[in-house]
């Protein structure tokens, strides 16, 4: 058992959530087989409304059927019971789920293509939106965003002059752009509709992230919280948020969670409050790194640099990854953490130095540098077996699906960078396609990362590294111009997610399934993982901090 004595600080966020008052109750459950199952009661006394839903464990490589153009891209236990909330009362009556609604995943008819995939977009105000992007000057003081907004979101076309890339599909993506590049690849979605009442999913496309990346240095509370609380009152006067309380939309937030999970109404405080609005709650919530003690929000992948707008773009960079000669044992990219007292981050650095030619270093700074500059990351990455990814300021990187796309198995030091994380988009098995060490003993300096990486043989490497090229095309977003034919890209695979959660919350709330259980949502990330609620040798890594503890993360660090 790891020592809880040595926990490290994971990252600079508040994380508690019990802040709130009595009214709603949640619970949540989860089934051997992976079905998760989150139970809400409405206690006002008037009477009790309950509902769950799914949360798949089971993900699976699916193809989409070859030859069906109409439908080419449609697809997109520890039992944790949700602390007492201080939200406001959304109860739902049993007249008012429509008891015609068909199911999402009953079989296609073959009228029909797109039953049970069809998704409306609320046409918001364009403040909202495309406003944010026709004024990009103001929303970061330290990058030129406008031109990082161009191409729908992926930034200007990389040139190949060393042949790091392809020639095709690479471009300067900003990590913070995810709203725009996943709107617009939802408007090339094959089955979006008009009619509302039709619809299995409903998406609301706000730029929540960069609404608050404007005033998340030197803005009060308020004008943090300015945006998502005047979003909000717009969807509850809408009659399609009164037909489930918002239990059927969803939302793309382009940041880290803990950017928008402020807990107190301070100025000193980080971020703003949108996760923890009750509308936001009743959402599915899609951001670049949830909380492992949130049940509403699910991360997907950082966008990368890679966007093909054909399959074979896929299959040609795939093939060139698989040939690559690979003469470093390992390397890091990224900056020392001198503020924060657990970080691992000096641990690393100085294993990676005294490892002499097997290690090699990317040092990050403030201000310009190598580390900055993608074309000697992604080629540090592809000359490498292993890819160290230690958390930083929170827990994930987008490096981690930097080293991916490059073919270098990435090397995690806390669970939660990952394996809780992108639960629809990696698979369950993580020690097919990566190693685990623990933070504990770096930190403790009980274990050498050379020497473990290399015990590891060389027939046991390229497994693990055709298991890291196969989920290339499971972690980048295809170019939003075109549409791939065979591969389901990262949209795809979140829109599938999106569309069978909302479904198993539409079938138990016509059922009236109730449940309720007498254990915290803290612990629901061995419950998405394992399906278990007995002690696990994680359970130090998922400490909660206190959040007067926790430091405001900040920014441009790797």
């Amino acid at each position: 058992m790891v020592s809880k004595g040595v926990m490290i600080t994971l990252f600079n966020h508040n994380i508690f959530e019990d802040n709130v008052v009595a009214g709603v109750s949640n619970s949540v459950d989860k089934k051997p087989n992976g079905n998760r199952k989150v139970v809400f009661n409405d206690q006002s006394g008037a009477m009790i409304t309950k509902y769950a839903f799914d949360h798949s464990e089971e993900h699976g490589n699916s193809k989409k059927e070859i030859g069906q153009e109409a439908h080419d891209n449609s697809r997109g236990n520890n039992e944790a019971q949700i602390d007492v909330i201080k939200v406001s009362k959304l109860p739902i009556k049993e007249e008012e789920i429509h008891a015609d609604t068909k199911s999402d995943f009953e079989s296609e008819s073959e009228s029909d293509l797109c039953l049970g995939k069809y998704i409306y977009v609320h046409d918001i105000p364009s403040k909202f939106n495309q406003e944010l992007i026709q004024h990009c000057d103001l929303l970061s003081n330290w990058t030129d965003m406008c031109e990082l907004s161009s191409n729908l979101g992926l930034g200007p076309h990389f040139p190949n002059n060393e042949r790091v890339y392809s020639k095709t599909g690479w471009f300067a993506t900003n990590q913070f752009l995810l709203e725009v590049i996943f709107h617009s690849r939802l408007k090339q979605y094959n089955c979006l509709t008009n009619d509302s009442s039709q619809a299995s999913a409903i998406f609301v496309p706000y730029y929540a992230g960069l609404d608050v990346s404007r005033y998340l240095w030197g803005s009060g509370y308020r004008m943090r919280d300015s945006g998502a609380l005047e979003l909000v009152k717009w969807l509850r006067e809408k009659p399609e948020w009164k037909r489930m309380w918002g239990r059927d939309h969803f939302m793309v937030a382009g940041r880290i969670t803990w950017d928008f999970r402020r807990f107190t109404d301070e100025d000193s405080n980080w971020g703003n409050k949108l996760m923890l609005l009750p509308e936001s709650r009743n959402m599915t919530m899609l951001t670049i790194e949830s909380s492992p003690w949130s049940s509403n929000d699910f991360a997907i992948p950082y966008p990368t640099y890679f966007h093909p707008s054909m399959d074979t773009e896929v299959y040609h960079w795939q093939n060139r990854i698989r040939r690559q000669r690979r003469r470093i044992l390992f390397s890091f990219a990224g900056g020392p953490r001198p503020n924060l007292k657990n970080s691992i981050r000096n641990d690393i650095i100085d294993q990676c130095k005294a490892a002499r030619r097997k290690c090699k270093l990317l040092e990050c700074s403030t201000g310009p540098g190598k580390c900055h500059k993608p074309i000697y990351v992604m080629k540090m990455f592809q000359g490498s077996v292993f890819c160290l990814q230690p958390p930083g300021d929170s827990l994930t990187r987008r490096s981690i699906f930097d080293s991916i796309l490059a073919g270098c198995i990435p090397v995690f030091f806390h669970p939660g960078s990952a394996y809780v994380q992108y639960v629809w988009h990696l698979p369950k098995d993580y020690t097919k396609y990566s190693v685990l060490i623990s933070a504990f003993d770096i930190k403790n300096k009980t274990v050498s990362i050379e020497s473990v990486l290399s015990r590891i043989s060389g027939r046991e490497i390229m497994k693990m590294r055709e298991e890291v090229i196969k989920l290339i095309p499971r972690v980048v977003y295809a170019d939003p111009s075109h549409k791939l034919k065979t591969h389901d890209d990262a949209f795809d695979i979140s829109v599938k997610g999106v569309l069978e959660r909302v479904d198993t919350i539409r079938k138990d709330m016509r059922e009236g399934k109730t449940t309720s259980f007498d254990f915290a949502e803290k612990v629901s990330w061995k419950f998405n993982l394992f399906g278990i609620k007995e002690e696990h040798v994680w359970d130090p890594f998922f400490e909660q901090q206190d959040e007067k503890a926790a430091k405001q993360r900040k920014y441009g660090k790797t």
